[in-house]
């Protein structure tokens, strides 16, 4: 497996660099990442899920049984590359 098929294994499924991109500001309450990405709650916790399982965020316990999500040092390694595709993004849209 090429290093890009490796990474694509851990944030490439649809929506996962977008929630990358918004815990790059910060912790993150889960009803905040759905209202201001304005995707499924199922799809959400999934992603989540696949996201923290591969060590990219973690699980903050809040009062009143919610939570909030944050990246790990390797979510946070992302920055660089979220920062070029968006960039990409913009010359080429």
């Amino acid at each position: 497996m090429s290093d890009l098929a490796a990474a694509l294994e851990v944030v490439g499924a649809r929506w996962a660099l977008l929630i990358v991109e918004r815990l790059l500001d910060g912790p993150q309450r889960y009803g905040d990442l759905q209202r201001d990405l304005g995707m499924g709650t199922n799809m959400l916790a999934i992603r989540l899920r696949e996201l923290e399982a591969a060590g990219v965020l973690y699980r903050l316990p809040l009062r009143h049984n919610t939570r909030a999500y944050a990246l790990t040092d390797r979510g946070f390694a992302l920055r660089a590359s979220i920062t070029e595709l968006g960039r990409w993004g913009a010359e080429h849209s």
